[in-house]
């Protein structure tokens, strides 16, 4: 029996670091909290960059120091029984799991699949559950339920795996606080993020930003991130012939200086979820420019209303749109105008009420 007869809600999480998707999973925790549930957090990976709420099982540092078959069966039954001396009321799993042993032996010597929400933060559904349709269907027969953070991931996932029991929650507004961080000198716009462009497309904005009025304008792109390709960018804005004009700068756990002080945010990726750039930039009253990829944009952007969104991979339409924001004045003072308040429904107690009513309907 409890002490505190608060439910106890364990929040399963790859790492804590340096992504929109990890971030999201830091201020869940937060949400949790908020609403009086004793939370507990276990991270995969020792990585962690962001403001969390509960108490933390760092299965990441024993994986450092002891990552052979003995130390994944040790951090395995430690994981095992955590869960069963805490006897949770609820697991929410937000890793990705593609590997289908590993994934048989979690939900099936793990969890309690009646208890267990699992996660899908990204439009790549596939990489969120086994890869064996066999195993995933099986899975699902037994969870409580998928929380999709767009619509259009919950329908895909009732579509492709005939699967009902999806419900959406996106991800909440974050209410920074405000630095006094330097940023860069004169106007910019800027674009924010790991620097993976397999995922981002940082390439498409270097090329829609050459093609754009904006450099002989007088306006910088920033760019803020660390990644795996940042060397292979800087080389293209050589080739580019951009080096006075685009500035590269490292993460940061709290971008609010760069988004407040900039023209307008950029997003060029191949695929999202529901994107934390844009929710973000729009809540610090920055209009925002986006292709139209899956998915998320469409779901956050009201064209020429909060911002603007375009065909994806098209830099030649991306230009265009940056274009709009520096000469149409109208334009983008209305976009300004309206971006905060486009976003209300995505309010933090908004969407701790949705988290709060799922929770509550488990037994």
């Amino acid at each position: 029996m409890q002490s505190n007869n608060k439910k106890k809600i364990c929040v399963v999480v790859t790492s804590l670091g340096k992504g929109g998707a990890e971030r999201s999973a830091a201020i869940l925790t937060q949400m949790l909290a908020s609403l009086d549930y004793e939370v507990h957090i276990v991270t995969i990976v020792n990585s962690i960059d962001f403001e969390y709420s509960g108490n933390l099982l760092n299965l990441g540092l024993l994986k450092e120091n002891h990552n052979s078959i003995i130390g994944k069966i040790k951090r395995f039954n430690l994981f095992k029984n955590y869960l069963k001396h805490h006897k949770f009321d609820a697991v929410i799993d937000n890793r990705t799991k593609t590997p289908n042993i590993r994934e048989f032996l979690i939900a099936y010597f793990l969890y309690d699949l009646s208890k267990t929400i699992y996660v899908v933060r990204s439009y790549k559904i596939a990489s969120y559950f086994p890869k064996s349709t066999w195993l995933t269907k099986s899975i699902l027969k037994r969870l409580y339920c998928v929380v999709g953070v767009s619509e259009a991931i919950c329908e895909t996932i009732k579509a492709k795996y005939s699967f009902n029991r999806v419900t959406c929650i996106q991800n909440p507004i974050e209410t920074f606080k405000l630095t006094d961080l330097e940023t860069i000198k004169g106007n910019y716009i800027l674009a924010y993020g790991r620097l993976d462009d397999e995922i981002k497309n940082y390439s498409l904005l270097l090329d829609a930003f050459a093609q754009s009025k904006l450099p002989e304008n007088n306006f910088k792109l920033l760019i803020l991130g660390s990644g795996k390709d940042e060397a292979l960018l800087k080389d293209k804005v050589k080739t580019l012939h951009l080096t006075q004009k685009v500035v590269f700068k490292p993460f940061v756990t709290n971008p609010s200086a760069y988004i407040k002080n900039a023209h307008f945010v950029c997003l060029t990726s191949r695929v999202e979820g529901f994107p934390r750039t844009l929710v973000e930039s729009l809540s610090l009253g920055v209009p925002v420019v986006s292709v139209d990829c899956k998915s998320g944009p469409k779901e956050i952007i009201v064209h020429k209303k909060n911002g603007l969104i375009v065909e994806n991979f098209n830099a030649k339409a991306f230009a265009e749109a940056m274009n709009s924001f520096i000469f149409d004045v109208n334009l983008y003072d209305f976009c300004k105008l309206n971006a905060p308040v486009s976003i209300t429904h995505l309010k933090f107690d908004v969407i701790a009420t949705k988290w709060k009513q799922l929770l509550e309907q488990l037994n």
